[in-house]
């Protein structure tokens, strides 16, 4: 990408104008940021509920606490995470004595209506709530994959959830393909939220970040950034969440710090990160409070650093 057409996209993705940082409720809370056109602000960062479904009791109740007691006030999950075990987690840690404090957040994987009810229920029993503040449909892949959960009757699911008070919000996920997101958004305007892939590399590979971010600025709807550091493809991983032999996004070409404050300085909502341990999430932690904005040409020059990069070996989640 020249400079010229990069100037030309993040002008079209207005994202001088659009970084809406808030001051947080609280002295102990991180920044928080607009989340469209809910009237929400929400924490820069939130915590993803994947890795924390992987741990042991212990260590995910040690997670929640320190995400809490650093500031974090947005709780990702989704029923297909360790068949449940992540939101039950969620609603043993964290609903019980946080859940006024938090905006909490699960998805459904349902290709049917009747399998989208089953799992708004589940969910909401494993996660000890009668509502949600949102609810998304998860990892769609393909604008076939659309046209058939749409067929099947899910979004309908989604609005009766809304109607009867289960989720406040509804959003979509999926990492796979952008012409599944734009797909959807041709269809429909009933979602408040879009999460997908926003990462340094993305920009120059089947991008999200060029192709589904205008449309979201332009519906005043929330953007959830997944995979900022290419879920493990930035420290040569090829599989989910894992670092592995491929060559190295960081530390070779940039820095944690480069990565992560690249795509703070775009108009998102929150980054949702996944953490392994402690130590990576108090890092992720010291990151929200020490952001600055890049500029315009700070930005520029990482996208050009890592361009070479950019395509399935770094980002292998995508078509």
């Amino acid at each position: 990408m020249n400079r010229r057409d990069f100037v030309q996209w993040i002008l079209a993705a207005g994202s001088a104008g659009l970084v809406r940082q808030q001051s947080p409720h609280n002295l102990d809370e991180l920044p928080r940021r607009a989340f469209g056109r809910t009237n929400e602000d929400v924490t820069m960062l939130g915590l993803g509920g994947w890795h924390i479904g992987e741990m042991n009791q212990r260590d995910a109740q040690e997670a929640i606490e320190a995400s809490i007691e650093g500031g974090i006030r947005f709780f990702d999950s989704a029923e297909s995470y360790q068949n449940g075990g992540s939101e039950r987690y969620l609603g043993e840690f964290l609903v019980p004595k946080y859940r006024d404090q938090v905006y909490l957040m699960s998805k459904t994987t349902a290709k049917t209506a009747r399998t989208a009810r089953q799992h708004l229920e589940q969910t909401l029993k494993r996660l000890k709530t009668d509502q949600m503040d949102l609810w998304q449909m998860h990892a769609i892949t393909s604008p076939q994959d659309v046209d058939q959960r749409i067929n099947a009757g899910v979004l309908d699911v989604m609005e009766q959830a809304l109607a009867e008070g289960k989720t406040r919000h509804i959003g979509f996920t999926g990492h796979t393909d952008p012409a599944a997101h734009q797909h959807l958004l041709e269809l429909t305007d009933i979602f408040h939220c879009v999460q997908c892939p926003v990462n340094v590399a993305d920009v120059n590979y089947k991008s999200f970040t060029r192709t589904v971010m205008p449309i979201v600025i332009e519906r005043n709807m929330g953007l959830i950034a997944m995979k900022t550091l290419a879920n493990g493809g930035f420290f040569g991983g090829s599989s989910h969440g894992k670092h592995g032999d491929n060559p190295l996004v960081i530390p070779d070409r940039i820095s944690i710090r480069e990565a992560i404050h690249f795509v703070w300085s775009l108009p998102v909502s929150v980054i949702v990160t996944g953490t392994d341990n402690l130590e990576q999430l108090n890092e992720k932690i010291a990151l929200a409070r020490s952001f600055s904005h890049l500029s315009e040409e700070e930005r520029l020059a990482l996208i050009e650093r890592v361009a070479d990069m950019a395509g399935r070996q770094v980002e292998f989640y995508k078509a």
